[in-house]
């Protein structure tokens, strides 16, 4: 039997109650776009992650778009960020005229190397873009001293790690804004697309609240040039049913990440390097990704076996076609290269269960 990347059903299935009852109140209410679920929603999404303010959004491609409109990003502007994401953290920045700043990796934590960010600032900056890949938060003191030293708004891009922390501080908590996933596969995951923009900023919230309503005060009166980022009721009223429950779902995957550390680890197997946990940090596990240098070989050989894998990501985004016109380079970043070069993802959700797990285990061994 396949062993997939990513199944939501075993953890869902316990609270399918819940979950319908949820539906069933938002089908009787009427109000399927914003309305008092998103409100309900938002309010405890701010409280979990520790700040004043959240504003729920289409999906976390419309978060960060939200979140660079907020801040006022204008063509020409320069906006710092990682080569290791996903499309979206670059193609927002250029779809708004802006200009992405790439700097390598950390080769441990595969997040945005804090050196290399210095030397980029310049008076065109506009932003400093984090990534918080496969959900452990990046060195977010490290950026929030220099951010505040040099004067540049901090925008989480922490897709991936909805429920992480460093220092017992919520990551989207550090930054001036901070942008979430509700993509399914994501630590907390709807039943489709939707976001979240949270903040402490009295101001930037309301600006991010017109502009993912056309950037209207009132029907028919509008002040900025916004878009239609509405989160849908029916998305909330879910995602709140499974708010309550995601420190657990993130426990049971930190269990399972430390499982196949130990048990990867312990095998001496040298073709492949386990994920590290900075210091302090409290890793959301939305994915587990190995190293190897003969990746697309394990790949093969997980699949024949059963096992699912997924490649996050197979090229650094400047090496993405659509971005070709930026004239970055190939060697601009060599550890995100040699990254993209070598990582692979393994089977992690909760309620994978013990004899897929040993599966898992048992085929990257015999694999390498």
């Amino acid at each position: 039997m396949r062993v997939p990347v990513f199944d939501p059903v075993p953890a869902e299935a316990p609270i399918a109650g819940e979950l319908a009852q949820a539906v069933s109140r938002v089908a009787r209410s009427g109000r399927f776009i914003l309305g008092p679920e998103v409100e309900a929603f938002e309010e405890a999404v701010a409280r979990f992650v520790g700040v004043k303010f959240a504003v729920g959004v289409s999906s976390g491609t419309d978060a960060l778009t939200v979140a660079l409109l907020a801040l006022g990003l204008e063509p020409g502007d320069e906006v710092i960020t990682t080569p290791l994401s996903f499309f979206a953290t670059a193609e927002v920045i250029v779809r708004l005229g802006a200009v992405p700043r790439f700097t390598d990796i950390d080769p441990t934590t595969f997040n945005m190397e804090v050196s290399g960010v210095d030397a980029l600032i310049g008076p065109r900056t506009k932003a400093i873009l984090p990534v918080h890949l496969y959900g452990q938060p990046a060195d977010l003191r490290a950026l929030g001293e220099l951010a505040a030293r040099r004067g540049v708004p901090v925008v989480e891009d922490a897709a991936q790690a909805f429920g992480a922390a460093l220092g017992g501080r919520r990551a989207g908590a550090w930054g001036t804004l901070g942008c979430f996933s509700f993509f399914p596969t994501k630590p907390l995951g709807g039943w489709g697309d939707g976001g979240m923009v949270v903040t402490s900023d009295a101001a930037l919230a309301e600006r991010c609240r017109r502009l993912r309503a056309h950037g209207s005060i009132g029907k028919h009166e509008h002040t900025l040039l916004g878009g239609n980022f509405r989160l849908d009721a029916l998305q909330a009223a879910v995602l709140g049913v499974k708010l309550r429950y995601v420190d657990e779902w993130r426990e049971a995957r930190r269990e399972i990440a430390e499982e196949y550390t130990a048990a990867l680890g312990a095998s001496g197997a040298a073709a492949v390097t386990t994920p590290a946990v900075a210091d302090g940090a409290s890793h959301a596990w939305a994915l587990y990704t190995l190293r190897s240098a003969r990746r697309d070989a394990l790949v093969r050989a997980l699949a024949a076996a059963g096992i699912a894998t997924a490649v996050h990501y197979p090229k650094p985004l400047y090496a993405q076609p659509a971005l070709a016109h930026l004239g970055v380079p190939a060697g601009a970043c060599p550890e995100a290269e040699r990254a993209a070069r070598e990582v692979v993802s393994l089977p992690i959700y909760a309620g994978l269960d013990r004899a897929a797990r040993e599966r898992v285990v048992g085929a990257v061994r015999g694999a390498v």
